[in-house]
């Protein structure tokens, strides 16, 4: 089983500049490439595949370029995959034109498909092309054969390291799942999760809560002078408010996950389309700082770690109109309607948790069981 293990580096200047030597290098492959298949498609109508493009990155981009051969050549070749991959996506779940990488974008990386050392004892990890070991801390330790690592910078000069691990152990087996170990999930923005039982998890809305500094510091940025020491500093300033909104939210959807995928066998979850969503600009905002996309994805793999199951319904059933007793199907309903009252059975409802219970209820319909 594949797991990833990230851990903070403290690298010193040299290796700061060959970190940044890497990145660009990497960078600067991507782009040639990507160039190189536009090329090629747009004047002879032909496709060029990785494996073309590593020759040519052989025998012509390194001879023309001899900077490049400072850099680890596997992580240059491990440029040209990504791209391939970004090829592959675009044809087959159509997510978009690879675009050319920047140099301004907030995160930089590469990767290293072998030939590094992570020693748990001292705390370092030796990379390929850098002679010093590089200090970490190595917080976690792991067991199996290490895959690919990636070496990423983040917008505020920080250095992180992702080592992913095959422990050799298979996924569990997916454990037995009933009416009573099932819980259902509604997700929406005044409250960040309701459940089937009744339960509802507030939404901390980390970015609203930090939205009065964050313009402050962003008014700020926009009067220095491009180019200048003070613009850089402003600039940093607006970074370090933006990671720590991220870590908030991360820290917070990962504890709430642990605990949902703790205590369940079964989850039951609405698909959403939320890039749709985002495209209401009342509501764009909001929904970005929630973060369901990233949420569903935990539960996802964490459900594989731990031998859960993950039972999804489409995102057209009317699991808000339906009363969850009787069944009455209340057309009226809108987004400003919080509470009703059924006029079959005359049940009052929670609009949220009453749309919880519906999607357990669908969930469970599907894999042919019935909900008590």
């Amino acid at each position: 089983m594949l797991k990833a293990y990230k851990y903070r580096l403290y690298p010193n200047k040299e290796q700061e500049e060959h970190f940044m030597q890497h990145i660009g290098a990497c960078r600067f492959t991507y782009n040639w490439a990507l160039e190189q298949k536009i090329k090629a498609y747009e004047t002879e109508k032909k496709h060029l595949s990785r494996f073309d493009l590593q020759e040519m990155v052989v025998k012509e981009l390194k001879v023309t370029y001899e900077w490049l051969k400072d850099v680890n050549s596997q992580s240059l070749l491990n440029a040209l995959i990504n791209l391939e991959s970004a090829f592959t996506k675009f044809f087959r779940e159509k997510k978009g034109f690879p675009n050319f990488k920047s140099r301004k974008n907030p995160l930089q990386s590469f990767q290293i498909p072998q030939h590094y050392t992570v020693d748990f004892e001292t705390n370092t990890i030796k990379l390929p092309k850098i002679k010093q070991p590089i200090k970490a801390k190595l917080h976690r330790k792991f067991e199996g054969k290490l895959k690919t690592a990636t070496v990423s910078k983040t917008a505020t000069g920080k250095f992180y390291i992702s080592v992913l691990v095959d422990d050799g152990k298979e996924k569990p087996d997916t454990q037995y799942f009933d009416d009573n170990s099932t819980i259902g999930i509604d997700v929406g923005i005044k409250d960040f999760a309701i459940t089937s039982n009744g339960d509802k998890i507030d939404n901390p809305r980390h970015l609203k809560n930090s939205m009065k500094r964050l313009k402050v510091l962003s008014k700020r940025l926009s009067k220095k002078q491009k180019g200048s020491k003070n613009r850089a500093k402003a600039r940093l300033a607006v970074s370090k408010l933006h990671e720590k909104i991220s870590n908030q939210r991360a820290d917070f959807l990962h504890k709430t996950s642990s605990k949902i995928i703790s205590e369940n066998q079964a989850i039951a979850i609405e698909s959403l389309n939320v890039s749709g969503m985002l495209k209401n600009h009342c509501l764009a905002q909001s929904i970005s700082d929630v973060s369901w996309s990233m949420f569903f994805n935990q539960l996802e793999y964490k459900a594989e770690w731990y031998g859960k199951t993950i039972l999804r319904i489409g995102q057209f059933e009317p699991s808000t109109k339906i009363c969850n007793v009787c069944g009455f199907h209340n057309k009226d309903i809108t987004l400003k309607i919080r509470e009703w009252q059924c006029p079959t059975c005359n049940t009052h409802h929670d609009r949220d948790i009453n749309a919880a219970i519906n999607i357990k209820k669908f969930a469970l319909q599907n894999q042919n069981l019935i909900i008590t």
